[in-house]
């Protein structure tokens, strides 16, 4: 009796263990809200709660210092990951803008320090600011009404997008111009200019100069990454500055072979201090260690324009341009989430637009991508202009 009692208790513990095992590594499901109103596709509505934690790395939660990085060990998933299920609910209309402003092409998002605000760089209600007197930096509450905004007449057309764990807003405006652009900016939570990256209006490719910089991280240690280059005659390559924005090196160049790129569209860190590169026209992730050294690349995530990793290592990334013109027809556009640690791609969030004819056959979905503290996905779209929000269903 007593050994049919301990296998049965080894059994419970066997069984326990394996079930936080599958569990863990899921993105959290967001509590309900009392706030935004969800079209659950029923006809129903539900309502969801603000988080209360972070959910991204923070800089303190990474090693400091570039580290001896085995290459990761990727899933083996060839071919579209198409076919994958899709837990989200898509809201529509979320965010709110003052009186009679609108959307204009919203090209990135990321979260506050807080977990629950949410900043955007949005051009203007068109998609460019030149000319504009309109704040293109905005942040929204959890509710999505704006709380405050900046910017106005300082960028021709806000690109990439980075929130630090300090407050600082970090800004890369891709078009020269008019005297300004080809830069990078990073700004207070108030929108005082603390630094400026790059020479106003002139495009280059040595350490004092880019041309269209596409995204900007900050490194565990503080450093700062640009992605420079936006396809074209662009440049095509990661550079690096100290804390204080010294130029430290850059690597890279036009090319499809591993360290090469067609466009360095989007950046993020995991939390193992490795750089993640959405290498968008060469339809890859790129991985590198912080001095630029080629680690890995995976496919399996698709045409990304952009790319979030939280502090579980879950890996959002964003396809707003696959079609057959592209040559990658067979990859449906959307959200692909899954594993910043294995490479597997876990669900699929589908763009309901039509990728080969009409109006938003070159940009559709989002561009943009950012997950707030309870697992709220959150899609900045260029071509149909606007901010979705994704809400994981309750099992």
């Amino acid at each position: 009796m007593r050994y049919a009692r301990n296998t049965l208790l080894m059994g419970l513990i066997v069984l326990g263990a394996l079930s936080w095992s599958c569990v863990r590594n899921l993105p959290p499901v967001a509590p309900q809200s009392e706030e935004a109103d969800v079209d659950t596709g029923s006809g129903t509505f539900a309502r969801r709660q603000p988080p209360e934690t972070p959910n991204r790395v923070s800089a303190g939660a990474v090693s400091s210092t570039p580290v001896d990085i085995s290459p990761p060990t990727a899933v083996s998933q060839t071919g579209p990951t198409n076919d994958l299920p899709n837990p989200y609910t898509t809201i529509v209309g979320w965010a709110k803008m003052p009186g009679s402003r609108t959307w204009g092409s919203t090209s990135a998002v990321d979260i506050d320090p807080d977990g629950k605000h949410i900043w955007v760089a949005e051009r203007c209600e068109a998609n460019a600011c030149e000319g504009s007197t309109l704040d293109p930096v905005l942040k929204f509450d959890e509710s999505g009404h704006l709380v405050s905004s900046f910017g106005a007449g300082l960028m021709n057309w806000p690109h990439g997008f980075y929130v630090h764990d300090d407050g600082s807003v970090w800004v890369t405006d891709a078009r020269g111009g008019d005297g300004k652009g080809h830069q990078v900016h990073k700004f207070s939570p108030n929108g005082d200019l603390l630094l400026s990256l790059g020479t106003a209006g002139v495009a280059g490719t040595d350490g004092s100069h880019f041309n269209q910089p596409s995204d900007v991280v900050v490194g565990p240690d503080g450093s700062i990454y640009v992605g420079d280059g936006h396809g074209g005659e662009s440049n095509a390559r990661i550079v690096k500055f100290d804390a204080a924005g010294n130029f430290v090196k850059a690597w890279g160049e036009p090319g499809t072979a591993p360290g090469q790129f067609g466009v360095p569209h989007g950046l993020a860190f995991d939390s193992q201090g490795r750089l993640f590169v959405a290498d968008r026209s060469n339809n890859r992730i790129q991985i590198f260690d912080q001095d630029g050294n080629f680690l890995e690349e995976w496919p399996q995530f698709s045409r990304l324009s952009g790319i979030f990793i939280d502090d579980h290592d879950m890996l959002y990334g964003t396809d707003s341009e696959s079609n057959h013109r592209r040559g990658n027809g067979e990859w449906k556009r959307g959200m692909r989430v899954g594993s910043a640690r294995t490479g597997e791609v876990m669900y699929f969030i589908p763009d309901p637009a039509d990728p080969n004819d009409g109006p938003l056959r070159g940009t559709s979905f989002s561009e943009g991508v950012a997950v707030d503290a309870a697992g709220n996905i959150y899609g900045a779209e260029v071509g149909p202009k606007g901010l979705k929000k994704y809400v994981r269903r309750e099992e």
